[in-house]
């Protein structure tokens, strides 16, 4: 992939476990998942206060 910025990123181990689970047998990968999510970020104003009002997740050292 040109144009693609190689980063470390910690996850949440449920969180990932979760995803994978649900994305078996599907197109899907944390890469285009991650990769569309920061696309509407950007793009989209409603998904961006979706993202930013989420206090679902417990906060960590890594501030998640």
């Amino acid at each position: 992939m040109e144009n693609a910025k190689l980063t470390s990123v910690k996850i949440i181990e449920s969180l990932y476990n979760k995803f994978k689970k649900t994305s078996v047998g599907t197109e899907m990968t944390l890469q285009k998942l991650t990769n569309r999510c920061v696309d509407l970020y950007l793009k989209n104003e409603n998904f961006k206060e979706i993202v930013d009002s989420n206090d679902d997740l417990t906060i960590s050292g890594s501030k998640l």
